[in-house]
């Protein structure tokens, strides 16, 4: 179906669920992703799928009802019509929700490339097939590629209401994702490197094994040290699994909860002066970059925290109203399956003017942080309280002298943000999720550090 067709159902779903319900919306989403594996120089993993579906909003005595099908067609009307009224009669929450008529103008974003759709399936299958096999290249000690994927998506989606909204909108992108081993005598160490474009030219498998073995190799030899307070550099993409792990607690929906100690902060100091964080919807090459969020507001820049003071939480418009302001754009669902919630676009710490090096060479002895497990179970978003299992070098004088692994840190992300001394001028971004999240590396005066 094309947007004209869906155009075409909206209206004939509008026409009947008007008897029954006082505003309605329809949101249509289909996807198509691609998983590619390798293994031992053979396809390990081939999968392509597609999926799709629609789902209706409607009102019914101030509260809102929702339903999906995955079945695009006439034959669903009258079902989604009745099962969005009967679900919204059973909503118990006094918050009122709304339909949406549309913001007064869209910023125009290039969320869609077709370079990934025309390069031939050959050529993604020897980038694998070359990043493997220069990983084992690179270094006797590589015992192993684990991992070797390539991911590709593209997606659609349309937004159409009965006040008169009619949007659509549509994007594309592709990761790779190369996991080392690394053997030593008995010693193993792994290494790990991505990359995310929308552009397959992009993609050099060279680089990436470099990254990869490179970090792997550096870990041979780590041990343990000494339980302390350090200061401490958390390098960018760690420091930004960080930040999106802890995400929640921007949402105005978790503030208004109690779920989050942003409550009350607006206009107040939440961080050092230093730190700006930015959701930026209109970055290039984002993989949140969007003109309009899941209820058809047009999306804005919003400085979250400014030099370091709290500026605005993340709004749909059912918290909007809920603080009697509008929203920030950001109201979201995660398919079409999912109701409303928030979360960010891309969301960033902006850049500073210090270079990794420089970071080094500020700390007589500390640590730097390139990776940490357990940021499932070992943080509570709520307190901002964590407890991390880590892994990095050691800093003495100014230089890396060894790495360090079998080490627990643990602090409070509000007392983190406020003892930041100095943001390098690396941003990086991780691994897309609710939201695309980026950091540069980050400088923490003193850090708790569990060791030996």
């Amino acid at each position: 179906m094309n947007n004209l067709d869906y155009k075409l159902l909206a209206n004939k779903i509008f026409e009947k669920g008007k008897e029954k319900l006082e505003e309605l919306e329809v949101y249509i989403q289909s996807s198509k992703d691609i998983e590619i594996g390798i293994f031992g120089g053979e396809i390990d993993n081939y999968a392509i799928s597609e999926s799709g579906g629609l789902s209706l909003r409607g009102i019914v005595n101030d509260k809102m009802g929702y339903s999906y099908t995955e079945k695009i067609d006439e034959s669903s009307i009258d079902m989604l019509v009745d099962e969005a009224l009967e679900n919204g009669k059973y909503i118990d929450s006094a918050d009122k929700e709304s339909i949406f008529s549309g913001s007064d103008k869209y910023e125009k974003t290039n969320t869609y490339s077709d370079s990934l759709e025309k390069t031939p399936m050959e050529d993604k299958i020897n980038f694998l097939k070359n990043l493997e096999k220069e990983a084992l290249s690179l270094d006797s000690r590589v015992s192993n590629v684990q991992m070797c994927i390539y991911q590709e998506m593209s997606a659609e989606k349309y937004l159409i209401n009965t006040k008169g909204l009619d949007l659509a909108d549509k994007m594309s992108g592709a990761f790779a994702f190369v996991y080392v081993i690394v053997k030593d005598g008995e010693e193993v160490k792994n290494g790990t490197s991505f990359r995310g474009f929308n552009d397959f030219s992009k993609f050099d498998y060279k680089e990436m094994a470099k990254e990869a073995v490179d970090e792997a190799i550096s870990m041979l030899g780590a041990s343990s040290i000494k339980s302390s307070d350090y200061p401490v550099i958390i390098r960018n993409t760690t420091f930004a699994d960080i930040i999106s792990a802890f995400s929640p607690v921007f949402s105005a929906d978790n503030v208004q909860k109690g779920l989050s100690l942003l409550k009350d902060k607006i206009g107040s100091q939440v961080a050092n002066e230093l730190l700006t964080m930015v959701d930026n919807p209109f970055l290039e090459g984002g993989f949140g970059t969007r003109s309009f969020d899941d209820e058809g507001t047009a999306t804005r820049v919003n400085k979250i925290i400014d030099k370091g003071v709290l500026k605005t939480h993340l709004h749909n418009w059912k918290t909007a109203e809920k603080d009697k302001i509008e929203s920030t754009g950001n109201g979201t669902r995660s398919s079409y399956k999912g109701s409303l919630s928030i979360s960010p676009s891309n969301l960033y710490i902006e850049k500073g003017n210090n270079t990794y090096d420089e970071l080094v060479g500020s700390i007589d002895k500390g640590l730097i942080i390139i990776d940490v497990a357990g940021l499932h179970s070992g943080l509570n978003t709520v307190s901002g309280d964590f407890s991390l299992s880590a892994y990095g070098y050691e800093i003495e004088n100014g230089k890396i002298k060894r790495p360090v692994d079998l080490i627990t840190i643990a602090g409070n992300l509000y007392e983190v943000l406020n003892n930041i001394e100095a943001i390098g001028d690396d941003l990086k971004f991780g691994w897309p999720g609710a939201g695309y999240i980026g950091s540069p590396s980050i400088k923490i005066k003193s850090l708790s550090v569990a060791g030996e």
